[in-house]
């Protein structure tokens, strides 16, 4: 443990180091019981570098003791932000839709970004609980675990799929609190339809078998989940920007939600009732900074996914806060500056100064906004990296809004790394010696 602890310090010192360079930061947060019955409270931080690089990264994994009311969560955020320096830094702070979390969120003076992927699961949920699937998916679970609580019959299975020429491959049963286990669960079902028939004739069961029409819903069920599995695991990435993305994603699916003629009933209960929640929920998102993190990203600019209505609001409130940063930002022409300070001084002093700081933020929007929008596969850093030089004070915006994250999956994946560490056979682990173990595996993986 002495080796742990001076790793630990040599690599927090890098983090400290990379904290305290950066102009913004974002966090995500969110609580973990261990097995020991211990609560976490795991953050991880996400800026933007000088050179446009995404950086994402533990912070810590601090137990606590307190019940989560707001006010504690609110002063356990502020005490990691403090302890890492980075009080003044903090632009968002991410968490799931909890009430506690959401109260918390108003007592501090960060933006709240509320978890998008909870937010579409919870719609999913609504959604499949109110339509004609429910039926169907009870005896999907029953025919999964009937399979999954039996090595034999999983065997017998296998041997099926072997003999049909399929991928031997097990069934998967879904969980309430895994995303994407339904669509999972179904698109192995409909895989291997043919040997799950040709398995449960060979034995004596007292499962219902599903119906003709009830395999039609199940692959109907896949097609209508399958966009969002596709959206939840794009909004899951920290390694890229995704913040931007929340918006054309939303609007994706609510293209592919749209009735048609075809749909049965059941398939249309389905679509009203997952576009109306999630526009609701929508409505409770931090749709304010969502709007400005896809203007300020290079493949979304157009603003297509917004109504017409909307997008010049977005423009006219950019243009405010370039005017905002310009008396700043003017000040530091001095006659010790660079020779570009010093004529940017002398022209001002030859010209109405007033109506050219009036006009400049909307000169500086109209030369962005002339800019020709990048393809779906490049990457925006890439863009502002090249570009930076010719839009530098729209480059300080970009590397405050996009480097949000659109959901609380760091913190996830922080707590898989936390459970297995805190196994049965080391629950008696030091809480510090937890946070340093998590903290020092996640970073370590990024070297």
């Amino acid at each position: 443990m002495t080796k742990i602890h001076d790793l630990y310090k040599t690599e927090k010192k890098k983090k400290e180091e990379d904290l305290a360079v950066a102009d913004y930061v974002a966090l995500t947060g969110d609580h973990w019981t261990s097995v020991s019955n211990n609560n976490y409270l795991g953050v991880t931080a996400h800026h933007i570098t000088k050179t446009w690089e995404l950086k994402s990264f533990a912070l810590t994994t601090m137990k606590t003791e307190e019940r989560h009311f707001a006010e504690a969560c609110a002063e356990q955020f502020l005490t990691v932000a403090r302890k890492w320096e980075i009080e003044g830094k903090v632009t968002t702070i991410g968490t799931d839709s909890a009430r506690n979390m959401i109260a918390a969120a108003r007592l501090l003076t960060f933006e709240h970004m509320p978890c998008i992927a909870h937010i579409l699961q919870r719609s999913i949920t609504v959604s499949l609980s109110d339509s004609g699937f429910v039926h169907a998916l009870s005896k999907s679970r029953k025919i999964v675990g009937h399979f999954k609580h039996s090595p034999a019959n999983t065997a017998e299975l296998q041997a099926q799929q072997a003999a049909l020429g399929q991928k031997q491959e097990p069934l998967v049963q879904d969980v309430p609190t895994r995303w994407n286990s339904t669509v999972d669960m179904v698109k192995r079902l409909n895989r291997n339809q043919a040997a799950i028939k040709a398995t449960l004739d060979q034995q004596q069961h007292k499962l219902i078998m599903l119906t003709p029409p009830e395999w039609d819903k199940v692959q109907r069920l896949e097609t209508l989940l399958e966009p969002c599995r596709y959206v939840t695991e794009i909004l899951g990435g920290e390694a890229y920007v995704s913040c931007s993305v929340v918006l054309p994603a939303l609007c994706h699916l609510r293209r592919v939600m749209e009735v048609s003629d075809e749909d049965p009933a059941y398939v249309v209960r389905f679509k009203t009732a997952f576009k109306e929640d999630l526009a609701s929920r929508q409505e409770k998102s931090n749709n304010a900074w969502l709007k400005l993190a896809t203007a300020l990203d290079p493949r979304f600019k157009d603003l297509k996914t917004l109504p017409k209505s909307e997008r010049e609001e977005v423009w006219t409130t950019l243009g405010g806060m370039l005017h905002e940063q310009s008396p700043r930002r003017s000040p530091q022409t001095s006659e010790d500056g660079p020779p570009k300070k010093k004529m940017s001084l002398l022209l001002q002093m030859c010209s109405d100064s007033d109506s050219d700081e009036e006009v400049q933020p909307g000169r500086d929007i109209h030369r962005y906004r002339a800019e020709p929008c990048i393809s779906m596969e490049d990457c925006p850093l890439q863009w502002w990296s090249a570009h930076s030089g010719a839009h530098d004070k729209l480059a300080l915006l970009a590397r405050k809004y996009l480097a949000t994250p659109a959901s609380t999956v760091p913190c996830e994946r922080l707590f898989s790394v936390a459970g297995h560490i805190v196994q049965k056979k080391r629950s008696a682990l030091l809480s510090e010696n937890v946070n340093q173990l998590v903290c020092l595996s996640n970073w370590l993986k990024e070297e």
